[in-house]
């Protein structure tokens, strides 16, 4: 404190009042008894300055403006040549592994679609054959199997691996080359697709008119536009194709002796098995000495297919070469 009272008029006593504080000086002047003169003039007190709290106390009452800082532009760098090519590598390895499976899907996919039409073909003629006491063949059909002596009938086109087709002998048992008439008695058809009239026109072969049969057609045209790969089903002439696009191979029992022999899988060649009377799938010929060509299926009925080839050999055995993938409904 400084007293100055006696050094003239212009200056009253006087004190000044310093507060410390930690790591900071705030200086507090507080001026007491009246106002200070200089020079003549009146001067008004300063106004007294409140004591700041200590610094650990004090409030922050102003907040730091935090900057946003902003972060460098990424560039994403692009493939390389190199890593294109390995992801194409990749996929192309991929792809090789997968056809092949995805191949064999669709060949099974087929054969299990063929086995249930076969299926069903039998159960049509078989419920036929209940209905009216006879298979669902036309009188000429009969004619000709009964005139080599009460034989089976087969009806279907069997492609082989020669150009054209040579039926062989069985037992001369007669054959026809599609199954036209058979699918149009068994789905009950007047009018093929082509607008040709059906042997079963006017009801003659199913006067109860049922649909024994559901088969799709495929509105495939043999005759007008021929091709190498027809598609399933029954086509405009009302041949009821397999998924491979060859037609169904349908024998019947006409002799009704609940043996059924096949025009390809009664022969020798095709189903004897172990040189002895059991044939292959379940055919036998007890008289495969005396009568050779003779090898039977005990049933009424039997349908089968030339399989994914689309190929018979009757000089092959049943489970060789192209008769190998053929699909058999007694199988």
């Amino acid at each position: 404190m400084f007293t100055n009272d006696a050094n003239g008029p212009d200056c009253w006593k006087c004190s000044l009042n310093v507060e410390w504080h930690d790591c900071s000086f705030c200086p507090v002047i507080q001026l007491r008894q009246g106002i200070v003169r200089r020079n003549g003039t009146d001067i008004k007190p300063l106004p007294t300055a409140g004591l700041l709290p200590h610094p650990a106390r004090r409030k922050n009452l102003f907040k730091p403006m935090k900057k946003t800082l902003l972060s460098p532009r990424r560039f994403r760098a692009g493939f390389t040549l190199v890593e294109l090519l390995t992801v194409i590598a990749i996929i192309a390895i991929l792809a090789a592994m997968l056809l092949p499976v995805l191949a064999a899907a669709k060949k099974a996919a087929k054969k299990t679609q063929a086995r249930n039409e076969m299926a069903a073909i039998v159960v049509a003629i078989n419920q036929y054959d209940q209905d009216y006491g006879r298979f669902p063949v036309t009188a000429n059909e009969k004619t000709f199997a009964y005139a080599g002596g009460n034989n089976d009938f087969t009806t279907g086109y069997v492609p082989v691996p020669s150009p054209g087709l040579a039926w062989p002998a069985a037992n001369g048992a007669y054959s026809s080359d599609n199954n036209s008439n058979v699918v149009a008695i068994l789905m009950d058809l007047q009018n093929y697709a082509n607008g040709t009239a059906t042997s079963n026109n006017g009801h003659v072969y199913n006067p109860k008119m049922v649909k024994y049969l559901n088969a799709h057609p495929s509105g495939y045209d043999p005759i007008g536009a021929p091709s190498a790969n027809p598609p399933g089903g029954v086509d405009n002439t009302g041949v009821y194709r397999d998924p491979w696009g060859n037609p169904y191979i349908i024998t019947m029992d006409l002799s009704y002796d609940d043996q059924c022999s096949d025009i390809v899988y009664s022969l020798l060649a095709v189903s004897q098995s172990s040189g002895g009377a059991a044939g292959f799938n379940g055919l036998s010929n007890p008289n495969y000495a005396t009568t050779p060509n003779n090898y039977l299926f005990h049933g009424k009925v039997m349908v089968w297919s030339a399989g994914p080839d689309g190929k018979v050999d009757p000089t092959k055995a049943a489970n060789s070469d192209v008769n190998r993938d053929n699909l058999l409904s007694w199988q």
